[in-house]
């Protein structure tokens, strides 16, 4: 999610005041905040009031204190009164920046594992993508929401962190355009707050960890910050490796050679 101008800075304030939510509780707060934001995209009319400067500050959380008191926890409450006091350039970036602090509370809920988060949603992000049916499951508006969280812990109870679990059925809510979608958006997010960048390598072979290390440590020093590699193996590639940083891409693919002396020759 994308936020501008008084949005921004909003968004990047609530981001910093969530840091401070204790770890034991993280996982709660994270629950509560997109709950928040989806009873305020539910709820239209009390979203444009909560956003609307003619109103009287005071007002705007005296009624979100009085709407939600008691029913969430006081750290998300917090967070939901900073929210209505601040000014946002359109109405729904309220709703949306909610959403992306609850990614964040996620991430501190797992702790020293914050790292892991962020390679689990990767790897989640991949097996929905290659594999037409669970995408179709998940989407599939005739299914309810309890049944594809159902089918989400068949998948992952066990195998991935609680945060993990918790963000993939939040990708599920239809706040995006689909559900790798807010997986990805998730991933990028969660790196951030590790201070990371993420990097998807494409190589025809999977890399092994003294070469993975090399690029990892080599992005770091051109991207001045540590960066997560997301390894994607494509035997088609024949060899070398194309990765993708952001809007960067450096392709240095046998097939990409290929290709160019293709288009070389055919003009």
């Amino acid at each position: 999610m994308q936020f501008r101008g008084a949005s921004a800075e909003a968004a990047a304030a609530l981001t910093d005041q969530v840091g401070g939510v204790a770890e034991a509780t993280a996982g709660a707060v994270a629950g509560d905040l997109y709950s928040l934001a989806q009873s305020l995209r539910a709820e239209g009319a009390l979203r444009r009031f909560v956003t609307d400067q003619t109103t009287p500050e005071q007002a705007r959380k005296g009624l979100v204190t009085e709407v939600f008191g008691g029913k969430v926890d006081a750290a998300a409450l917090d967070l939901l009164t900073a929210a209505v006091g601040r000014r946002w350039t359109r109405t729904r970036d309220l709703a949306d920046a909610l959403e992306q602090i609850s990614v964040v509370a996620s991430v501190r809920a797992a702790g020293g594992e914050g790292d892991r988060v962020v390679a689990e949603l990767f790897t989640v992000r991949e097996a929905v993508n290659g594999d037409a049916g669970l995408r179709g499951a998940l989407s599939d508006p005739a299914r309810s929401l309890a049944d594809k969280e159902s089918l989400v812990d068949d998948l992952l109870a066990g195998k991935a962190l609680p945060s993990t679990v918790a963000l993939t059925k939040q990708a599920l809510g239809g706040s995006y355009r689909t559900v790798t979608a807010a997986l990805e958006d998730y991933e990028k997010v969660a790196a951030d707050v590790l201070g990371e960048r993420v990097a998807t390598v494409h190589v025809a072979r999977e890399l092994t960890a003294a070469d993975a290390d090399r690029l990892a440590g080599a992005l770091s020093r051109q991207y001045d910050r540590p960066v997560h590699l997301n390894v994607v193996v494509d035997p088609a590639l024949i060899g070398g490796l194309r990765v993708e940083i952001g809007d960067d891409v450096i392709d240095g693919t046998i097939l990409s050679r290929l290709d160019d002396a293709r288009r070389k020759i055919a003009g």
